[in-house]
């Protein structure tokens, strides 16, 4: 079997940074539905096209290619006094957006004596990234599971 629309693709993964570190050496198994639904960026999705179980991959992505560019206008400082009193630097907070139809989650960067700095950035964006690793498993699926795949997805 090959990586086609709708096969459920399973991978061992790292994800290295253009100096060789590697950026998630506690996550390096991913399992995502194939086929343009945005479970994985499209350029990954085009680099898998067509491998078949225990095929190596290794490819490298731009900003754009990837997790895009990072952007300061999703930096904000927020006052402390709207923010919950337990708030800690590595914290993440969900927030609804005006103008925007889903909602963000921003990672709390730094405490200030009045203020909370909050980057709704990916902790990857802005970097060109290698992702190398093996197609470990792949599993065709019937209407319904990709139908319940998509739901609890989306």
């Amino acid at each position: 079997m090959k990586i086609t629309k709708d096969v459920l693709v399973c991978l061992e993964y790292r994800i290295t940074d253009e100096e060789g570190e590697c950026l998630n050496p506690d996550d390096s198994e991913l399992i995502y539905l194939h086929g343009g639904y945005d479970h994985v960026f499209s350029a990954l999705e085009t680099c898998l096209e067509g491998k078949e179980e225990g095929d190596l991959f290794k490819a490298t992505f731009t900003p754009d290619e990837a997790f895009g560019l990072y952007r300061d206008d999703l930096l904000v400082k927020v006052p402390l006094n709207e923010l919950p009193e337990d708030i800690f630097v590595g914290m993440e907070m969900e927030a609804d957006e005006e103008n925007e139809e889903e909602k963000r989650i921003y990672l709390v960067t730094e405490i200030e004596e009045e203020y909370a700095l909050l980057d709704a950035n990916h902790p990857f964006a802005g970097l060109t990234l290698t992702f190398e690793g093996e197609v470990t498993e792949l599993q065709e699926l019937s209407e319904e599971a990709i139908e319940e795949i998509l739901a609890h997805v989306h």
